[in-house]
């Protein structure tokens, strides 16, 4: 069997300094940007939060003003529009755009040509369901879409997420008063929701930044706790992982998600089981490059394309208004003719881990490696089974070597 070894490679695709610029990569200029979106061809979509404007990256780096002006509220096309403050973005499966206007507290929708209109939302600021402009909304911030053209929005103000189907008819999720309780429906509490992404089976996850947690509803509005506990940094499984102001959440196709851990500077993945590892980014600063050795400052949007990217904002208050792609990168390749071979369980494990051997195979040794690499467990001996009792909770790599064949898997300790 052959296996691709892949790093996350951090690169610029557009901006550089704090500004208003339409060009090609970092001629290009954005002014806070804050929410992403991808559509069906690859193009980005960005809210450039502070010019009140709706930019779009094609894949070339190529960025255009795709709606929006000065501030303000309008309904129209292209730059005729007008936007207050736009924060989250997303698209559908008909590639039609989403806003989450912030500052006017109203859901704008985009099409592809550039015809912006308002989905939802009055004139005033406050809480209420129902239909198109009879809806109210207090600083709607994330924003999601499902398969089926409904829409989702964190609502930073209400504490609330909300729910607006096709034809515009609001609803609240889940969430009732600021605080924190997982349960159904309005039962459940958040505090300051300020992202949401939706996967495949219909999960709605959200990133609860004043409770350092994200948070998950399911399709029976059922709200749980994916991961996170206190403010802090730490990998880990579901509670023992840490969060410093999770502001972005997106999924990809295999359900994993990945939060831009703003304070941490860093960008982290969940499994859909809640295993938390940090995906790139190191201290705080700005540099391109593969997995640690990148830098970033306040992360805040993320979002994820059908080619498996990730993409990310990044803003400062001394530069950095740019956002940033990671990409996996091949680092080689190599023979894994034992993997039919061996097979581990259980997994996860809470004391024996248990190898299966094919009987014409003979394990020379055993490696065990935390995610930095450092070596915590070598074994010599044809053994079976591993202790691993001692072991701290997370998730581990597990390296078999036969002759001159490597295994790689990985498991979980509990």
């Amino acid at each position: 069997m052959t296996l691709m070894s892949t790093a996350q490679n951090v690169t610029t695709l557009a901006g550089s300094t704090q500004g208003f610029a339409d060009g090609l990569g970092t001629t290009a200029k954005f002014d806070h940007p804050y929410g992403l979106a991808t559509d069906s061809a690859g193009n980005v979509y960005v809210a450039d939060t502070y010019n009140h404007k709706i930019r779009k990256i094609t894949s070339t780096g190529l960025v255009t003003t795709l709606a929006g002006s000065s501030q303000g509220f309008a309904n129209g096309t292209g730059t005729s529009a007008q936007f207050n403050f736009p924060h989250g973005v997303a698209t559908d499966a008909s590639d039609n755009l989403y806003v989450a206007d912030y500052g006017n507290n109203k859901i704008r929708k985009i099409t592809s040509t550039g015809v912006v209109s308002t989905l939802a939302g009055s004139d005033l600021q406050g809480f209420a369901d129902g239909t198109g402009a009879t809806a109210m909304f207090n600083l709607p911030v994330g924003i999601a879409t499902d398969s089926s053209g409904n829409i989702y929005v964190a609502e930073q103000g209400n504490h609330k997420i909300r729910k607006i189907t096709p034809a515009g008819e609001v609803s609240t999720l889940a969430g009732s008063t600021q605080g924190f309780a997982d349960g159904i429906g309005t039962t459940a509490q958040f505090n300051n929701p300020m992202s949401l992404t939706i996967d495949t089976s219909g999960n709605v996850y959200i990133g609860d930044i004043s409770n350092y947690k994200i948070r998950k509803i399911d399709p029976t509005g059922l709200v749980s706790t994916l991961a996170g506990s206190t403010l802090g940094y730490a990998d880990g499984i579901g509670d023992s992982a840490k969060f410093y102001y999770p502001y972005g959440v997106a999924v990809d196709a295999t359900g994993d998600v990945y939060v831009t851990d703003n304070n941490n500077h860093k960008i982290r993945k969940i499994t859909p089981t809640g295993v938390v590892t940090t995906f790139a980014g190191s201290t705080q600063g700005f540099s391109d490059g593969i997995g640690a050795a990148a830098q970033f400052t306040n992360p805040l949007g993320i979002a994820t394309d059908v080619f498996g990217n990730v993409y990310i904002t990044n803003f400062a208050d001394f530069g950095n208004h740019n956002i940033r792609k990671i990409t996996q990168l091949q680092l080689g390749i190599f023979q894994n003719d034992i993997h039919s071979k061996v097979t581990i369980s259980p997994n996860p494990v809470k004391t024996l881990l248990t190898i299966q051997i094919d009987n014409f195979c003979i394990i020379d040794k055993i490696i065990i490696t935390e995610l930095t690499g450092k070596i915590i467990f070598t074994q010599t001996q044809n053994s079976k089974t591993i202790n691993v009792e001692n072991l701290t909770k997370g998730l581990y790599f597990l390296e078999i070597y036969s002759g001159n064949q490597k295994m790689i898997s990985k498991f979980i300790k509990e």
